[in-house]
Order: C-alpha cells, then sequence, then structure tokens
C-alpha cells in the first residue's frame, strides 16, 4: 500500500504509549493499532485531527505516500 503511517515515530517522539493516545481521543487501543499497522482501510477526519490535536503534529507527520 503506498500510504505509509508514522504514527508509531511521532508517538516515540512524544514519548507517549499508544494506550494513553487511544484514551485520549477517544478510540480503543484495537482501532488505534489497526491503524498503526495501515491495516485500516479509512480514516475519519475527526479522527485525524483529535490525534494530530494530541500529538501536536500535522497530518503529514503521519500519513506519507510512497509511490511502488
Amino acid at each position: 500500500m503506498p500510504i505509509v503511517i508514522n504514527l508509531d515515530v511521532i508517538l516515540a517522539k512524544r514519548k507517549m504509549r499508544s494506550k494513553e493516545l487511544a484514551e485520549i481521543i477517544g478510540i480503543t487501543t484495537a482501532n488505534l493499532s489497526i491503524l498503526k499497522s495501515g491495516k485500516a482501510k479509512a480514516v475519519r477526519f475527526s479522527t485525524l485531527e483529535a490525534i494530530c490535536k494530541a500529538l501536536e503534529c500535522q497530518p503529514a507527520d503521519i500519513l506519507e505516500y510512497i509511490e511502488e
């Protein structure tokens, strides 16, 4: 898949655990894991907004397009 999720990188830079982020943005750790692994078929803008707010980042910090 040409869309790469860099959520682990941002979490590490912010010294935050997945469980903490999931609680802050109001989703389950299982759903956050699906998103982090790149297995999600879609992401809601409201979820992306909440992630960016919690991690003080931009969507481009999390999502990256790499041509295959």
